[in-house]
């Protein structure tokens, strides 16, 4: 495994991730097991406080990078090939992101999806289907960013050897005041 731009900002990275060529991680990014990711050529870059969850596979497109925002979830065995993902989304498990397809913030891309190439999604989407198609408007800033802070939480758990912190009752507590202090207005970071 190659040592990621940023590696030491990251909240974790899983022992079983493997990671090469130009990756750029910002803070409190966690890596899970058994990922994939590989920039040969262009880049990739991982936002503040997303996580990238088991399986999943990253690569560049042709000629371009492959972008994730702030607090997006990445979920399992999902692939993300060259496209770009707003802040503040969760790409549903093993859903499919092609080259150069553009997920706009806060949007919320289902399980099994196939976002073909070229497709651009608008803020506050809900999509589905094969090839993928927004299928409801909705703005899920609120419920995804919780998420992200949900495997933050868990990571630097995970990086402290606890792995039973979503179990932990403070945990469920400092969510619980998170979410109402968001409903309320925009929060600082974790």
């Amino acid at each position: 495994m190659d040592q990621a731009a940023g590696a030491e900002k990251a909240a974790w990275i899983a022992p079983s991730a493997e990671l090469y060529g130009d990756i750029r991680l910002a803070e409190g990014v966690s890596i899970w097991p058994k990922v994939v990711m590989r920039a040969e050529a262009a880049h990739i870059e991982i936002g503040a406080f997303s996580n990238i969850q088991d399986f999943v596979m990253i690569h560049y497109g042709n000629d371009c990078p492959s972008i994730i925002g702030e607090y997006c979830s990445i979920t399992h065995h999902a692939t993300v090939h060259g496209a770009t993902v707003g802040d503040h989304c969760l790409i549903g498990i093993n859903a499919t992101l092609m080259d150069g397809c553009v997920i706009g913030e806060n949007s919320i891309v289902a399980g099994h999806c196939i976002v073909s190439e070229g497709t651009i999604i608008p803020p506050d989407s809900i999509v589905g289907g094969v090839p993928a198609k927004v299928i409801g408007k909705r703005n899920n800033r609120l419920a995804n960013r919780l998420n992200a802070v949900a495997y933050f939480e868990n990571a630097v758990a995970f990086a402290r050897g606890n792995y039973r912190r979503w179990s932990d009752e403070d945990y469920k507590e400092k969510m619980r005041a998170l979410m109402a202090e968001w409903s309320a207005g925009e929060a600082p970071k974790p």
